[in-house]
């Protein structure tokens, strides 16, 4: 089987059929080298490169690479690297073609040009992987990469082992998957720690208040005020006897409140959509608008002393994909006046931005798909996105492919609109080339802008991770860094959603709540984890910026 089941995740399920290749069996020798990385999935196995490692086996995993070094362009970039051998021992290679391990002076070692272990490693970005050992004698060796070598290799560890089983291990090609940044595996310094978090969901199925939803969560926002965690869902309400897909088209928007942001309790309902499906391809008044309710933002608007919400209304066809369509932006203020009028009642303001005449290409059947609203200055930004763009304009209603979930940004004079597209600076690419997902802005404490967002899922070879990104001036905005929550937290889930924020607590800790999606359920549990800011780590990202 050519594929990974769930993307990034250690294959774990491979059988060790050999003995003499078993992982008790596969003893480490310990060397000095420069540049050393742990042979993990998510490490970063080159020098001069955001690729990564996507699966490695259980026999490879643990042992301590080096980085070779890449060119700009991707390519294996001529040098000499010396290391230092402890003991005799068998250097594993991993490299795309026997070619390729020829074409290196091994110096005084010896290779052996039967693969030890065939698609043993997988790496975003480079093909199949097949392992070779080159013999050493203990102490100081080097090796010689020559200018020009065709394909990639790189050095995944040591041992004493001297004769293995050749197997083929069948690891997927990593040659679709675009190369990104992880933090703490990356080269780059990393701005968070993952600190820790929950092994379990803080909201799942049969827990107070998920009475009646049959889906479970997805995107909204968190807010904390005083001692208070407020989070608004999107709940995939759906309606029992109905099957799982009517789950995203019947929602509602829950106000849930916790004091840890682990233990939580249900208030009230914001919004319920009707769940109607359309009754016209076409962007139709006869078809109900406001047939699914997704998104919920809350924004308190001081120069009204209200808070100020805005939410995703789509219209619901079930003959063409998505189901979801023509998203329509709402603004709504909450009755009672302070920040005390948070939990509502709210009332409807009317739309702050819908497709139209002005509406791009990007934004597809499914825009404006979500919106977020910041302040830079005199002026409000809106994060806004789209997916399954059209190509051109006469593929409008059925074209689109799921292949790209784009983000851009609107302007306006005030909060309450209405917002225009900054159809200049659409769609925002700097960030990922094809798949950023609900981001919401803060502010870190420098006053950097950063944008929390779902990192998108495995079926589309991405990173399945929370990801963020950041701006100095709320305009232009940095490529994506990936959270891999799962080094500190149990992974309950098999496809990471959305985050609900980033909180600050205090002492540079921030809490996450997050929507994922666990393969095995139909209701979409809620986790939560808290990372930690390095603040120097901040100050050099600010002054690159």
């Amino acid at each position: 089987m050519r594929r990974f089941k769930n993307w990034l995740p250690l294959l774990v399920a491979l059988c060790v059929t050999t003995a003499s290749w078993a992982s008790s069996h596969l003893r480490p020798v310990a060397y000095t080298a420069d540049k050393q990385f742990r042979t993990t999935t998510y490490a970063n196995p080159f020098a001069g490169s955001d690729r990564s490692l996507l699966a490695v086996v259980p026999e490879l995993d643990g042992l301590q690479g080096f980085r070779l070094p890449l060119t700009a362009e991707g390519t294996m970039q001529a040098a000499t690297i010396d290391f230092t051998l402890s003991r005799s021992a068998s250097l594993l290679v991993a490299a795309t073609s026997v070619e390729a391990v020829q074409a290196v002076d091994w110096g005084k070692g010896k290779l052996q040009v039967v693969p030890a272990l065939k698609r043993a490693v997988s790496v975003t970005e480079v093909g199949d992987l097949d392992v070779y050992a080159i013999r050493y004698s203990g102490g100081k060796q080097s090796l010689t990469i020559p200018a020009g070598v065709k394909g990639h290799l790189l050095v995944v560890g040591a041992t004493s082992v001297s004769k293995f089983s050749g197997r083929d291990a069948e690891l997927a090609s990593g040659i679709d998957y675009p190369a990104f940044v992880i933090e703490g595996f990356s080269e780059k310094p990393a701005l968070f720690e993952i600190v820790g978090g929950q092994d379990d969901p803080v909201v799942n199925e049969g827990m107070p208040g998920t009475e009646g939803i049959q889906g479970g969560f997805e995107g909204g926002q968190m807010i904390k005020l005083g001692d208070t965690y407020h989070m608004f869902p999107t709940e995939r309400a759906g309606e029992e006897g109905m099957p799982a897909y009517y789950d995203r088209i019947k929602t509602r928007i829950g106000h849930w409140t916790s004091k840890d942001a682990i233990h939580w309790e249900r208030q009230s309902t914001l919004y319920q959509s009707s769940g109607k499906y359309a009754v016209s391809h076409y962007d139709h008044p006869m078809n109900d608008r406001r047939a699914a309710i997704w998104s919920y933002m809350p924004i308190f608007n001081k120069e009204k002393n209200r808070w100020q919400g805005h939410y995703l209304a789509y219209t619901c066809d079930f003959d063409v994909a998505p189901n979801h369509s023509f998203g329509r932006i709402w603004r709504c203020e909450s009755v009672v006046e302070g920040i005390e009028g948070i939990g509502g009642p709210y009332r409807d303001c009317g739309i702050v931005i819908e497709p139209g005449l002005d509406s791009q290409l990007w934004e597809g059947r499914q825009g404006v798909a979500s919106f977020f609203p910041y302040q830079v200055g005199d002026k409000w930004y809106g994060f806004i996105s789209g997916a399954y763009p059209y190509e051109k304009k006469e593929d409008y209603p059925f074209g689109g492919k799921p292949t790209k979930w784009y983000v851009g940004l609107a302007v306006s004079d005030n909060l309450e609109g209405p917002f225009v597209r900054c159809k200049e600076l659409n769609p925002i690419t700097s960030i990922h080339p094809r798949f950023v997902e609900n981001p919401i802005v803060s502010q870190l404490p420098n006053g950097l802008y950063i944008a929390v967002f779902d990192g998108g899922p495995e079926w589309l070879k991405l990173p399945n991770m929370i990801a963020y990104t950041l701006s100095k001036d709320g305009v232009n905005w940095s490529e994506a860094h990936y959270l891999p929550i799962d080094t500190k937290v149990k992974k309950w889930w098999h496809t990471m959603r959305t985050p609900l924020g980033l909180i600050p607590e205090g002492n540079d800790l921030y809490t996450i709540v997050y929507a994922a999606v666990n393969n095995e359920m139909r209701f979409h549990p809620m986790g939560m984890v808290q990372v930690k800011l390095n603040r120097e780590v901040l100050e050099e990202i600010a002054k690159k910026l």
